[in-house]
């Protein structure tokens, strides 16, 4: 038992060192909201849509990572996209918060065949603060708590940037992005022992096929990688979900999402359900993952939400801004 509360502790202080390094990203991306991976989904579909996610991570475990983001793009003229991200995560005494604001621009490389281009750049404010508010200290002699000596919140800030591209063809994706391409400035007399080298890749591909005619079925298998540049540690979800529209337009779907790091395939992170629908603006998620690891002892898993609207919905004159999700 103690070695797994030592276990336990563990790695919930290497979630929080490795906190700035990315924000977590688990199945949001799935809820129709791929601009979450990618700047370059910026302005692709209805020329409005929001998503906001609420996550809470090992629930049952006292101070466990707790999350929530805004994400929001815009379709301007026919080809470019604009797009904002805002977040807030907090993982025990450390918290984060910052945006992103993207540009993409969308080209078409073949109207016939269906192939499109896009590329998409982002830039990042990030926030970091270590809250010293339930900070203690003990008395030697005694063992009786005390306050702390610390008494001022550590703060720092970095600004940076994402850069991404995206081909498709006909239902075939697959996004390329490179994350966090500045180097960190570091106060050498305070933060010396903290990687300055955030940089992370990400691969997100996919194909989406249409069920039997008129059946309003689609079927999406898709792939999820990430390594990050620093300490080479990488890992990959597979997914599959389905969607089933009717004549309005309005649609619901289900699927699941196994996570694994790259060297453990049959060792999953976690996997889970997911399910939504969109009715004519509206737009719900609900996703669930399972702890496969030695804290599934101690939390009943890791809930998702996402809520979305999407408005002025209208139809470019360029069909490489047209919605992924084929009505």
């Amino acid at each position: 038992m103690r070695k797994s509360i030592l276990y336990l502790l563990f790695v919930i202080m290497a979630n929080s060192y490795g906190q700035e390094l990315n924000l977590p990203v688990f199945t949001q991306y799935l809820a129709d909201n791929n601009f979450v991976v990618s700047p370059t989904y910026a302005g692709i579909g209805d020329n409005l849509k929001i998503r906001v996610n609420g996550l809470t991570q090992w629930v049952g475990i006292k101070d466990a990572p707790d999350n929530q983001s805004f994400y929001a793009d815009f379709r301007i003229a026919d080809r470019s996209g604009i797009g904002l991200s805002l977040y807030n995560d907090k993982n025990g005494n450390t918290i984060q918060t910052g945006l992103k604001v993207s540009f993409a621009h969308h080209l078409t490389l073949d109207y016939y065949s269906k192939q499109y281009l896009s590329l998409g750049i982002s830039y990042n404010r990030n926030n970091f603060r270590i809250d010293v508010n339930k900070f203690q200290g003990y008395n030697e002699n005694t063992g009786v708590p005390i306050p702390s000596d610390i008494t001022d919140d550590r703060r720092t800030s970095n600004n940076n940037f994402d850069v991404g591209a995206l081909y498709r063809n006909k239902g075939f994706f697959v996004s390329f992005n490179a994350n966090n391409i500045l180097e960190k400035s570091l106060d050498e007399d305070i933060r010396v022992s903290e990687p300055n080298l955030l940089l992370n890749y990400q691969i997100y591909s996919g194909y989406t096929f249409k069920g039997p005619k008129k059946s309003g079925l689609e079927f999406e298998p898709s792939l999820y990688y990430q390594m990050f540049s620093s300490d080479k540690r990488s890992s990959t979800d597979v997914n599959f979900k389905f969607r089933k529209f009717n004549k309005y337009e309005d649609y619901y779907w289900a699927g699941i999402s196994y996570r694994f790091l790259n060297d453990q395939f049959f060792k999953p992170l976690n996997v889970g359900p997911m399910a939504g629908f969109k009715k004519d603006v509206f737009y719900f998620g609900y996703a669930y993952q399972v702890t496969m690891n030695d804290l599934s002892g101690f939390n009943s898993g890791t809930h998702v939400i996402t809520i979305g609207l999407d408005f002025l919905q209208g139809i470019s004159n360029c069909p490489c801004t047209q919605s992924p999700v084929h009505y």
